[in-house]
């Protein structure tokens, strides 16, 4: 029997066995501790979980006990494969009617039932947070040991300090994270010059100065922004925007000044950047600002001042701390950004302060030292998780002091 007409067969049990206990235990006999919906959900969750658990332990284990057997589960018309399908199936199904049995015999108006759902949904929701922390942890512990192989065969001295980034997978590699610090850092703050000021004057613009009607039309225009993959803008850096300039400051171009001779640059893929971080600003400073009490607004106007002067000199510096906030996480957003940079920034590590002229970042150069045939265990290919560490590090660390910010000067309001 397939896997998933089993699994079909044991949730039906189960809805089968939610429809039993709520008609055994109806509200006029049922206690006033537990509704009949908390019988039926104890009655279902007590058939397929055992189920369940069941089934996972059989897929799991019966490959291993096989291979200690010296037999194989090759295909689905092998006959070892099909008896195992079999028996698999008719003990999952035995143990789902047996629970479902024994769970409507729990079933009676004394039984508090409303416990034993919420300790389950309780210990669902704690393996959730655990399976949760649990990731990121191992995803920094595999980071950090690989990290450290790779600081056991190329110098650390070189990949912190040095000037140059030039792998070879035959040896002799410079492997220095400073020229892609240096790209990644001059990509965001021309990305963050686009959307700072945008995404904050159309958040004052939509809490501030636009009706409710041209508030309901543009605001969720605005946030379509926010729902392009960020593939769909790499390739606006790619084929529009970065010919477009390079058709302005090219050799050939309309001011002929020979700036800028490719269409991958600083430039395209910053300004590019900060077009898609525009609703992030603009969507977080706007929450801000409405979170500001109408009633400083209206202390101000009573006191004779403008709209503008109420803006400047009173929601602003209250809603300061959220906003930088805001832009702190929107820096750590454009920091971490892949795709719009692999297609509009170029791939050259180097130092240079010209934003019409190519550069690459950390996050460029993690995608390309991890692919291709070169050697898992060279320092060519390991210096990927050293370089996803730092990133790791530097994100984190932004996003941690735009918290403290925004808890040590947040206003409290009433």
């Amino acid at each position: 029997m397939p896997t998933y007409i089993l699994i079909l067969m044991v949730i039906a049990l189960a809805l089968l066995g939610f429809w039993l206990g709520k008609r055994k235990v109806n509200l006029a006999a049922a206690s006033l501790h537990s509704l009949p919906v908390h019988y039926a959900t104890y009655v279902l969750l007590m058939t397929i979980f055992p189920a369940a658990l069941t089934l996972v332990i059989w897929s799991l284990a019966a490959p291993w006990l096989l291979h200690e057997q010296g037999l194989t589960l090759p295909n689905t018309n092998d006959p070892v494969a099909q008896a195992d399908a079999a028996l698999k199936s008719i003990v999952v199904i035995i143990v789902a009617v047996v629970s479902l049995f024994f769970a409507m015999q729990k079933v009676s108006p004394k039984f508090r039932a409303r416990n034993v759902v919420e300790k389950f949904i309780l210990a669902a929701l704690l393996i959730c947070a655990a399976l949760a922390v649990l990731t990121t942890v191992g995803i920094v512990v595999s980071m950090v040991f690989e990290t450290a192989h790779f600081l056991n065969l190329h110098s650390w001295k070189d990949f912190f300090f040095g000037l140059a980034w030039s792998p070879n997978f035959h040896g002799d590699s410079a492997l220095s994270i400073l020229p892609l610090l240096w790209g990644t850092l001059y990509i965001s703050c021309v990305a963050l010059l686009v959307a700072v000021p945008v995404g904050l004057l159309s958040a004052i613009y939509l809490s501030e100065y636009a009706s409710s009607f041209i508030r309901s039309i543009a605001k969720p225009l605005l946030e379509i922004l926010a729902g392009i993959p960020t593939i769909v803008y790499g390739l606006f850096a790619l084929l529009t925007f970065g010919p477009f300039l390079r058709d302005l400051f090219g050799p050939e171009g309309f001011f002929s000044v020979g700036w800028m001779s490719d269409a991958r640059s600083v430039a395209t893929a910053g300004i590019v950047m900060g077009i898609m971080l525009i609703p992030f600003v603009s969507s977080l400073s706007d929450d801000i600002i409405n979170a500001v009490p109408q009633s400083l607004r209206d202390g101000s106007f009573g006191l004779g001042a403008t709209r503008s002067e109420t803006i400047k000199h009173v929601l602003l510096p209250a809603a300061l701390p959220g906003i930088v906030g805001a832009i702190l996480l929107a820096a750590s957003r454009a920091i971490g950004e892949t795709m719009i940079v692999v297609l509009g920034a170029g791939a050259i590590a180097r130092f240079t302060g010209n934003p019409l002229e190519a550069l690459t970042t950390v996050t460029t150069r993690i995608v390309s030292q991890l692919t291709g045939d070169g050697d898992f265990n060279s320092p060519e290919t390991l210096v990927a998780f050293a370089l996803g560490l730092t990133l790791f590090v530097l994100t984190l660390g932004l996003n941690i002091f735009a918290l403290y910010y925004v808890r040590k000067y947040r206003e409290q309001y009433e």
